[in-house]
């Protein structure tokens, strides 16, 4: 199915005619007459573009509820023992169990961070989304391992030629706490000799901060700096903890940073995510879900809706962030520092979507739909997904969705008798 025609549609405050063509949005406008493979009447729908859920972990959709109300070390370290006995087969259920619930809560594209990146492309691949898969660095300190990472780094960037077109190649750093100098260094170097993104854990928690502190004479995000390992290819996840010399290097190396507010809620480790401050010093804001293991769900409106919330309160400021300013946060800054023409409605945009059922008593009265959206309604609402031009869901059906439960279920009950308590 290369062509698409959505006929009469609430687009941006109007009833459009949205053409798609090739995987872009050829058309945009009044009584468009188009021979097209598929034909969708908008009435009683609105269209918006896909979301950008740009920090996961993918796979830990099965590690859902593994271990809930610890601390974040505490968790990490139950995460990490369970995490040794994944195998290909748990990574590509795990993928393919993620991309469904992304799918079914609107996300189109997503920046990962986990294992066995081949299997999970392959999963994608197939479930039809858009992804940037992060090759993981964590050596904690080992010359062996940290030499291992970075031979396994090349090779696996070289195999990553041969992916889907959708799917991209990054390099994962989890933090400064879990890779050594040399690391750090190289995989900066390596991000930008080869023009992609680097994916890291930064200033997560106040430990971390106070550790960095401590070890260094610096904060996370300024002995990055020190290093050199700052710039517009990096994507750093959380930044919770920051000193206003952090925000103003973050700013001024044009990196991008990821709010993951369920999260961080969750696991305790912050809420005081300086929205506003970034932003005015020239960063990329964007958000995430984090994994399952810690955010529990995928659901990116969800957490669009929290990340809105959480401004206001803890700023006491109604005003604060704004609901024009969260769709931009969950759209285009994600396409933007994916370096993708995406987020947006526009001709010549990738045709990454999603239609919206109007027909949901959370969508009346409809004064302001965006609004409606991100306060009121819930990812019931999103009926049909598009990415690159192909519909992945329609009528609130994925293909496949059965044997993907099923199956995630059956490599679950082999993982649990790994749980310790």
């Amino acid at each position: 199915m290369n062509t698409i025609l959505i006929k009469n549609i609430y687009c941006e405050n109007k009833r459009k005619d949205v053409f798609i063509k090739d995987g872009k949005i050829d058309k945009i406008g009044d009584s468009l007459d188009f021979n097209a493979d598929k034909i969708i009447d908008g009435k009683n729908k609105a269209i918006i573009p896909g979301f950008y859920n740009m920090h996961t972990h993918a796979a830990m959709s099965l590690l859902r509820g593994y271990k809930d109300d610890v601390k974040l070390f505490d968790w990490l370290n139950a995460i990490w023992e369970i995490e040794d006995h994944l195998e290909e087969e748990d990574m590509y259920w795990g993928t393919k169990l993620a991309c469904l619930e992304m799918i079914k809560s609107g996300t189109t594209c997503f920046l990962d961070q986990y294992w066995m990146i081949n299997t999970s492309a392959q999963a994608i691949k197939e479930m039809g989304m858009r992804a940037c898969l992060s090759y993981t660095f964590m050596d904690a300190g080992n010359k062996e391992k940290a030499e291992f990472n970075r031979k396994t780094c090349e090779k696996a960037f070289e195999d990553s030629k041969k992916w889907d077109s959708r799917i991209q190649f990054a390099v994962g750093t989890h933090s400064i706490y879990t890779v050594c100098e040399e690391n750090l260094k190289f995989t900066h170097d390596f991000a930008r000799a080869n023009n992609i993104l680097e994916h890291i854990h930064v200033a997560e928690t106040e430990v971390e901060y106070n550790e960095s502190i401590k070890k260094y004479g610096l904060s996370p995000v300024q002995y990055l700096d020190s290093l050199g390992a700052l710039s517009d290819s990096v994507v750093a996840a959380h930044c919770v903890w920051l000193n206003e010399k952090d925000i103003k290097l973050l700013g001024e190396r044009g990196v991008t940073v990821t709010h993951n507010p369920n999260s961080n809620l969750k696991l305790g480790s912050g809420y005081r995510f300086l929205y506003n401050e970034l932003k005015a010093a020239g960063a990329n804001v964007t958000i995430g879900t984090d994994g399952c293991g810690s955010s529990n769900n995928l659901d990116l409106l969800e957490a669009m809706k929290t990340a809105s919330l959480l401004q206001k309160g803890w700023r006491g400021d109604a005003t604060a962030l704004p609901i024009n300013e969260i769709l931009n946060i969950g759209t285009v800054n994600g396409a933007k520092a994916l370096h993708l023409n995406g987020g947006k409605i526009e001709e010549g945009a990738l045709a990454d979507l999603c239609i919206i059922d109007l027909n949901s008593s959370r969508f009346v009265p409809n004064y302001n739909f965006e609004s409606n959206l991100i306060y009121s309604a819930n990812s019931s609402c999103i009926e049909t997904v598009i990415c690159d031009g192909k519909i992945i869901m329609e009528d609130r059906q994925v293909p496949g969705e059965q044997e993907i439960i099923d199956n995630s279920r059956r490599v679950v009950d082999k993982l649990w008798k790994y749980k310790k308590n």
